[in-house]
């Protein structure tokens, strides 16, 4: 597939529509019949879309065609709840998901799914009631990701469970080495905490009142950190966890220059990310990275012994955004709203450090005809090291009226940063909002990248009343011998 340039396809845009099935130029398809896999001559099905119980065609777009991509279908039975999933990987191939009331994985793609529901006898010292009681099922939601060492990290929170009226977390916690779960009740000073969102500190740490361990565990709240900047809760075990205090925002600390420039990470560095939401992001030397933190612009710093500075690169600067990460190639990746167009998004990577950096903005208003960056409502990124890729997905408020939601793939992005083709997902025909109180919701994007190369998504529109995540089933061949070790 051609690379394509954001120019090249808004011209295409205007003579297709959104939706138009024709011809996308992947060449002469056959079964090979030893393995059961489809092949085509630059991509491939990783599995038989009659494999799965639902299993439908998105429109995929490069510079010249249009045609369909098979992607398989799940709801807020495989981990969601009314107004979103919470997605993640692992880098053994498990699709993580705590949008609903407990952790919930799949290990096979979407196959078979299980999901962790503590017993109340299941954890000594944590004897305390289920999370949920007869009447409240489907309020619980919660967070989770994978650390670098393998463990996986989650938090359950539980509005208003019981008739004390007060809200309710539960920590779960992955132990990689021993292959097991477990959970432990833990209690939080306000009435009122929302949905969390949840992140690794990288230790060693050696957090003095905190306990020490191999990371730490800090979780925030949506409605705690971005409105109120009252603080987190953290752990050294996953298990336990204490109030955490933030700085003030307008707090001048003493200053630590931040390695940030990696000369080689491990593959679970694709997987360490943090839903974008977090606004900070794992640093491989140690600690935990807040960038454009302080109302004045500058960086927060924690570093391994859970103390907080201002944190800057090599040359004391700041990063360019509240939204970065690392992945295995060890690029920092950075994407924020691009203020010198009326609509769209800016990547950036740098190799160096933050010292110097390559830009590509992806212009909403050229694309889809879009008059501000109010009408981009929710997006996220992931990327993978391994597979040299980057994914962009974006809903946004069409002209017409309907959210419409899309991915956008970058391959080969150490090459360029321009992307090579979009997928719009689902029908876009349904127009929805996030917060509590609006008939139809949906909170905030989520997805993950597997080893594979192929994506998850959450999207939304009219064939469910909830929302929606697929699972991209045709991949680049060129991704079948990292693929071949999983499946």
């Amino acid at each position: 597939m051609n690379r394509l340039s954001s120019n090249t396809f808004g011209s295409i845009l205007i003579v297709i529509s959104f939706y138009l099935s024709g011809c996308l130029n992947l060449g002469p398809i056959y079964e090979d019949q030893e393995d059961q896999i489809l092949w085509e001559n630059e991509y491939y099905l990783i599995e038989s879309p009659l494999s799965h119980d639902d299993a439908r065609n998105f429109t995929m777009c490069d510079d010249n065609y249009c045609d369909n991509a098979s992607w398989a279908i799940f709801g807020n039975a495989h981990g969601g709840n009314c107004c979103e999933h919470y997605l993640a990987a692992t880098k053994e191939g498990w699709i993580l998901n705590f949008g609903g009331e407990y952790p919930t994985w799949s290990e096979d793609r979407g196959h078979t799914w299980n999901e962790y529901r503590p017993s109340i006898f299941s954890q000594i010292g944590c004897l305390e009631p289920k999370p949920t009681v007869p009447g409240q099922e489907g309020l619980g939601e919660g967070s989770i990701v994978q650390a670098t060492n393998g463990d996986i990290i989650a938090m359950g929170w539980f509005p208003y469970p019981s008739t004390s009226g007060a809200d309710q977390f539960y920590a779960f916690f992955y132990n990689a080495e021993e292959g097991e779960w477990s959970w432990c009740f833990n209690r939080t000073p306000e009435p009122f905490y929302d949905r969390s969102w949840q992140v690794e500190v990288v230790g060693p740490i050696t957090g003095g009142i905190y306990g020490s361990g191999p990371w730490a565990s800090l979780v925030i709240s949506n409605f705690w950190h971005q409105v109120q900047n009252i603080g987190g809760q953290i752990s050294t075990d996953g298990l336990n966890y204490d109030f955490f205090n933030f700085p003030d925002r307008d707090e001048n600390l003493d200053i630590y220059e931040v390695d940030l420039n990696p000369e080689e990470l491990e593959v679970s560095w694709d997987y360490t990310k943090p839903h974008k939401e977090m606004r900070a992001f794992p640093v491989p030397s140690g600690g935990l990275y807040f960038p454009n933190y302080f109302i004045d612009g500058r960086d927060a710093y924690l570093d391994t012994t859970l103390n907080w500075w201002t944190g800057t690169t090599s040359n004391g600067s700041s990063l360019p955004s509240e939204y970065c990460s690392f992945d295995s190639s060890a690029t920092l990746h950075c994407v924020t709203v691009d203020d010198e167009i009326s609509a769209g998004l800016k990547h950036m990577i740098s190799l160096d450090g933050g010292e110097n950096w390559i830009i590509e903005s992806y212009n909403f208003t050229e694309l889809f005809g879009l008059e501000s960056n109010s009408e981009i409502e929710e997006w996220e990124y992931h990327s993978n090291g391994e597979h040299d890729l980057f994914v962009l997905n974006v809903r946004f408020q069409s002209s017409t009226g309907p959210d419409v939601d899309v991915a956008f793939h970058v391959r080969e992005y150490s090459e360029s940063l321009e992307f090579d083709s979009i997928t719009y997902l689902g029908l876009g025909d349904l127009d929805s909002t996030s917060g509590a109180g609006n008939d139809i919701r949906f909170d905030f994007a989520s997805m993950g990248i597997l080893p594979d190369g192929g994506s998850f998504i959450a999207y939304h529109d009219s064939t469910d009343p909830d929302p929606l995540f697929g699972v991209e089933l045709l991949i680049p061949i060129s991704y079948r011998p990292i693929a071949d070790n999983f499946w």
